[in-house]
């Protein structure tokens, strides 16, 4: 897995970025990951969610919203605070084992290269440039189901086929530090690989 910074255009096919958004883009690192991923037009009658990855999203941005609660409860009282994180170690493996459920809707995993504020993927389809998009991402192994809304600014010739690159819009903050997470593990993962004698798993 590769972690590098976002090389970013001010325009790309007729598709004009600002240059506030050009400059916050550079601020993000990129990962190359394993996702699960549905892709619908943004104004599809067919986006309506399963109950399951309602679920699995909620499961998440609870944990999130309660990340303040359990730093406070750490300063003190450790032993709540040892408990309460083996409760969450629980829930995590139990939308783990969900996920595996929901991927039978969504999709077996894809390569993408995934940050903050953006996501480029090879799909049959392929959107032309300013389309907005409606995606179901499923982060693995953990199971985060999210939805957001990103407009392809870019194609990409690559070996696999056309490249879509996909700029996030009206990211909520809770989504945003669920993915800033999920990108530091997988950059936590490849340093501990890499330090290995024989780099020889996979994430």
């Amino acid at each position: 897995m590769h972690a590098d910074l976002h090389s970013d255009l001010h325009c790309s096919h007729g598709f004009v970025m600002s240059t506030q958004d050009t400059e916050d883009r550079r601020e993000y690192y990129r990962i190359d990951d394993e996702i699960a991923l549905q892709i619908r037009l943004a104004d599809s009658a067919a986006n309506e969610d399963s109950l399951l990855f309602n679920l699995l999203g909620d499961l998440h941005l609870l944990e999130y919203d309660a990340q303040p609660l359990l730093r406070s409860v750490g300063e003190g009282d450790r032993a709540v605070a040892g408990y309460l994180k083996v409760i969450n170690r629980r829930i995590d493996l139990i939308a783990q084992v969900l996920a595996r459920d929901l991927l039978k809707d969504i999709g077996p995993a894809r390569s993408v290269s995934l940050s903050e504020s953006s996501l480029a993927f090879v799909d049959t389809q392929v959107h032309p440039v300013g389309t907005l998009l409606s995606l179901k991402v499923v982060l693995l192994p953990q199971g985060f189901g999210l939805r957001v809304d990103a407009r392809v600014i870019e194609h990409r010739d690559t070996a696999d086929g056309i490249q879509m690159v996909a700029l996030f819009e009206n990211l909520a903050d809770a989504t945003r530090q669920i993915l800033a997470r999920h990108i530091l593990h997988k950059q936590a993962q490849q340093r501990r690989l890499a330090l290995q004698p024989d780099n020889t798993h996979t994430l």
